[in-house]
């Protein structure tokens, strides 16, 4: 059984959205007299408990406690290493259709770039993606590290970060996955993993089966 301790802003939170569903954070913040970004890491523990549900343009919804016994202990134990994934790369000089061919074949939502000495340069997602293909862009000829968003403007975490980090930055950051990397000299890093959605997700659930 999970046990989650939440705390008195939580339990308030749920009670609006109890009385209020669905509303949106900007709701939730002014009726709390705070920012959005101060609920932000509670509303990202509320969601990946799967107290509250979150539906993009929506709002939040309720969906009840069930079985929990709530205190954070288990969860915060646990580190990205224990439930991270295999990444799927690319080089930096790949084709634009490789990377799509590559995306789609490993049904995933982004793609990690790397530079010859294998660091971690870039990321792209399937927006990327279609926007390029709609501007007209020759998907043979151009290199994906004409179209990635570069690594200083990428979020990364490392392998001994909490997943409840993982969490809050996937939430505030509105992500689907980020590179664990294993960071060097010179602001150089090397990609040894991913953490998404789907991998702290899973870790509920088998919190929830034992």
């Amino acid at each position: 059984m999970i046990i989650i301790q939440l705390n008195q802003r939580q339990q308030k939170i749920i009670e609006i959205v109890k009385e209020n569903e669905p509303i949106t954070s900007e709701q939730i913040a002014s009726m709390l007299n705070v920012t959005r970004a101060t609920l932000r890491s509670d509303l990202a523990i509320l969601t990946m408990t799967g107290i509250l549900d979150a539906r993009p343009k929506v709002g939040y919804f309720y969906s009840g406690i069930k079985n929990f016994n709530l205190m954070g202990s288990d969860i915060k134990d646990k580190n990205v290493e224990d439930i991270m994934s295999i990444p799927v790369i690319a080089k930096k000089d790949d084709s634009l259709y490789e990377v799509i061919v590559n995306m789609f074949l490993s049904d995933v939502g982004s793609i990690f770039i790397i530079d010859d000495d294998e660091n971690l340069c870039g990321i792209v997602s399937r927006k990327d993606l279609l926007k390029a293909t709609i501007g007209g862009a020759d998907m043979n000829k151009m290199p994906i590290g004409m179209i990635m968003t570069r690594t200083p403007n990428i979020i990364t975490v490392e392998k001994e970060d909490s997943v409840i980090i993982v969490a809050k930055k996937i939430i505030e950051h509105e992500i689907d996955s980020i590179p664990v990397v294993e960071n060097l000299d010179d602001n150089r890093c090397k990609i040894v993993g991913k953490i998404s959605k789907t991998n702290i997700t899973k870790l509920f659930l088998e919190m929830v089966d034992n």
